[in-house]
C-alpha cells in the first residue's frame, strides 16, 4: 500500500513537471507587445491679436487625437487622464515644457515607448496648421515629423487627417525589456517624487490606463466649428482643474449644438452628468 502511494506521488510530481514547459509559451503568447504610445497636449503657436484665445485648444487636440487613434489596433495609447495626472505631478502642465530630456522621463513614468506631441497654429486668414512628431521614450530621438493644414472652420477634419497620417506612416516597434504587456501601463512600481525622482517603497496603484475608441466612428466626422472646438477644449481644462460644474456646463453647450458628437457625451457620462 505504501509503495503504491509512493508511486502515485512520484507520477503526479512527474506530470506536474512535464506540464510546466507548456504553460510558459501560453503566457508569452498572451503578452501584448504592441508599442505603447502617449500623446501629449499640443502647444499653441498661433499668431495675431487673438492668438492667446487658442491657449486651451492644445488639450482638445490631444484628447480628440487620442480618441481617433485609439481604434488603431497596432498600438496602445495611454489614457489622457493618466497623462494629465503625471504632467501635474511633474509640474509640466505649461506649454513648451516638453523637450527630449523630459520626454524620456515622461516615457518612463507613463510606461510609454513613444511620445507624440507638437503644435497647432491658427492664423488671421482662417487657416489652421497641425505639426507633430514622435519622440523615442528611451533615447529622446525625434522621428516621424508630420504636418497637416486646412481651413480652420473644420478643426476636427484637421485632427482626423493628422490621425490618419500618423496611423498610416508612423513606424513604432516595441522596445525589448519594456513591460509592454502590463495592464497597468502608466503606473510605475514606484511613485514619482519631486523633479521626477523615484521614491522607493511607494507603490503606485495598478490601474487600466489605455484609451478606448468611440463606439460610433461617424461621430468623429462631425464638422465641429472652431468656436465649439474651443468650448470643448475649455471643458477638458475645467475637468482637469476639478471644476466639475463648469466642465459639465461647457460639455452640454457642445452636445446641444452637436448631439452626435460622442466624445462630449462620453465626458458627460464620465462626470455623471448624462441626464438633462
Amino acid at each position: 500500500m505504501l509503495r503504491s502511494l509512493s508511486n502515485a506521488t512520484r507520477l503526479a510530481a512527474a506530470a506536474a513537471v512535464l506540464a510546466l514547459p507548456a504553460v510558459a509559451p501560453v503566457a508569452r503568447a498572451q503578452a501584448d507587445n504592441r508599442p505603447v504610445v502617449a500623446i501629449l497636449p499640443f502647444d499653441n503657436n498661433s499668431i495675431g491679436k487673438d492668438a492667446r484665445d487658442y491657449d486651451g485648444v492644445g488639450k482638445g487636440v490631444q484628447d480628440l487625437l487620442i480618441t481617433d487613434m485609439a481604434s488603431n489596433t497596432k498600438i496602445r495609447l495611454v489614457d489622457r487622464e493618466r497623462i494629465q495626472k503625471v504632467l501635474e505631478e511633474q509640474n509640466m502642465v505649461k506649454a513648451g515644457a516638453i523637450d527630449p530630456t523630459t520626454a524620456v522621463r515622461l516615457g518612463k513614468l507613463l510606461g510609454a515607448q513613444y511620445l507624440v506631441y507638437g503644435g497647432f497654429l491658427a492664423d488671421t486668414k482662417g487657416n489652421m496648421v497641425l505639426t507633430a512628431h514622435a519622440t523615442d521614450g528611451e533615447t529622446g530621438q525625434y522621428t516621424n515629423p508630420m504636418k497637416v493644414q486646412r481651413k480652420s472652420d473644420d478643426p476636427l477634419a484637421i485632427i482626423n487627417e493628422l490621425s490618419e497620417k500618423l496611423n498610416a506612416e508612423i513606424k513604432l516597434a516595441p522596445k525589448p525589456g519594456r513591460r509592454t504587456g502590463d495592464a497597468g501601463v502608466g503606473a510605475p512600481k514606484t511613485a514619482p517624487g519631486e523633479n521626477g525622482a523615484i521614491q522607493q517603497g511607494k507603490t503606485a496603484p495598478a490601474e487600466e490606463n489605455f484609451a478606448r475608441p468611440v463606439k460610433k466612428a461617424e461621430s468623429m466626422k462631425v464638422k465641429l466649428d472652431l468656436a465649439t472646438m474651443k468650448v470643448y477644449s475649455n471643458a477638458i481644462d475645467e475637468m482637469d482643474k476639478k471644476n466639475t460644474a463648469k466642465a459639465v456646463a461647457l460639455f452640454k453647450q457642445v452636445t446641444a449644438k452637436y448631439p452626435d458628437f460622442e466624445p462630449a457625451q462620453n465626458q458627460l457620462d464620465k462626470l455623471g452628468a448624462n441626464a438633462g
